[in-house]
């Protein structure tokens, strides 16, 4: 099924942006991994899985539309030198997905294509739930101080 060309394009937009969380959650991962933070590193770890998994479905739909995924493209990453960071930097690039997913989910109603609306709004949840849990960490540094909040993260 030939698709909307602006759409196509604004699917490849979150194509890279995907791509680019999946590879900033990876290194962000294994620094905490190298710190010890084996919680932390497994919490960014599953989201770069999650992020993946979107690329994966924007990839399918790209190709149901008879359009071309583009993978090559990345986004400047914004990786934390340390954990207060890097979670920070993690809430600035899922604030810019969810934007991105908004705008996205408009131009399908646009140019009637519910079956990729649909789709995004289910990627939509997904994001909507990780700056959730980015803020639940926020909030635990700020309670907590950001050396107990670390004293918490290593593994059992």
């Amino acid at each position: 099924m030939k698709g909307n060309d602006k759409l196509i394009d604004k699917l490849n937009f979150l194509l890279a942006d995907e791509l680019t969380a999946i590879s900033q959650y990876i290194v962000h991962s294994e620094m905490c991994a190298n710190w010890g933070l084996e919680k932390l590193h497994d919490h960014f770890e599953k989201r770069a899985i999650d992020e993946m998994k979107h690329a994966e479905k924007l990839i399918g739909r790209i190709l149901f539309l008879e359009g071309i995924p583009v993978v090559s493209n990345l986004n400047p990453m914004h990786i934390g030198a340390d954990v207060a960071k890097m979670v920070a930097n993690d809430h600035a690039a899922e604030e810019g997905a969810i934007k991105g997913y908004n705008d996205a989910i408009k131009l399908a109603t646009e140019v009637g294509d519910n079956a990729t609306k649909e789709l995004l709004e289910h990627i939509l949840m997904d994001e909507d739930m990780h700056i959730d849990k980015i803020e639940e960490l926020q909030d635990q540094i700020g309670l907590m101080g950001i050396q107990v909040f670390l004293s918490t993260q290593m593994a059992e």
